[in-house]
């Protein structure tokens, strides 16, 4: 004969498992509504470059009147296969603390650390005949990772070599069509960067090795991202990354007017 505790304890136990099979399985958290607050940049060398896009982007958001938080994690030359986002997205693991002030440690709110990813491939991975593919692959695979972790996926389109403009449209037409077969948006920086030099050649957006960006590459990437996350023009925000006056209003109207224009 059971006790009576036990047998107490015992039928508690199985209405409990009763109710757990019965409930229908939680979905993934939705990724906050709004303007992204705090992102994750994932990329390479063409991201940590002049001091990194993810810094000039904040300063720019921040002459914007907007707040956001940014981790930038880059390999150089990787390809977007190479990082582990379920790793980089764990909760209360990757950017669980900021440091602030006379770096003093702030902890963030535990959970999920951002509400967005941007993500870039390597420079030409995909268009390449025999990396194309896992370019596709890794974007599904990514895009999944970050849903179900409540986190929106969005795709950076990189740019041209500067010695094959051909590669603009190759780019384009990869990420586009990557973003549209797995509902994510794209910010067209490489369409930026083709027509900020067909309206100032004379603005140098390369650095000598053709391939990565120059201090105004990374501002115009910078207002890019800005004007395709935030649905705001960069045209006369203060920040200019020491750039002349000129150039930094050329390649701020290069930005707004590639955002307004690509149409995916």
């Amino acid at each position: 004969m059971l006790y009576p505790i036990r047998r107490t304890l015992l039928l508690a136990g199985a209405l409990l498992l009763s109710a757990c099979a019965s409930a229908p399985p939680a979905g993934p958290p939705a990724a906050p509504a709004g303007p992204p607050a705090a992102i994750l940049w994932v990329g390479n060398s063409f991201f940590y470059y002049n001091n990194s896009l993810h810094g000039h982007f904040g300063q720019l958001a921040g002459a914007g009147q907007v707040r956001v938080r940014s981790t930038s994690v880059t390999i150089s030359g990787s390809g977007l296969d190479w990082h582990d986002l379920p790793s980089l997205l764990r909760p209360n693991g990757l950017g669980r603390y900021s440091f602030v002030g006379d770096n003093e440690i702030r902890f963030n709110p535990p959970g999920r650390q951002y509400d967005s990813v941007v993500m870039m491939d390597c420079s030409q991975c995909p268009v390449h005949p025999q990396l194309k593919d896992a370019f596709f692959d890794s974007v599904k695979r990514n895009a999944e990772v970050a849903r179900a972790q409540g986190v929106r996926p969005i795709l950076f389109m990189s740019w041209a070599y500067k010695d094959k403009p051909e590669m603009t449209q190759q780019l384009a037409a990869a990420y586009t069509a990557a973003g549209q077969a797995n509902g994510v948006a794209v910010i067209p920086v490489g369409l930026a960067f083709a027509r900020a030099m067909a309206a100032r050649p004379d603005i140098e957006l390369y650095a000598p090795d053709k391939r990565h960006p120059s201090l105004a590459g990374t501002y115009l990437s910078a207002c890019t991202a800005y004007a395709a996350l935030y649905g705001k023009s960069p045209v006369g925000l203060a920040y200019s990354a020491g750039l002349p006056a000129d150039v930094a209003a050329a390649l701020q109207a290069a930005a707004w007017d590639t955002v307004q224009a690509y149409k995916p």
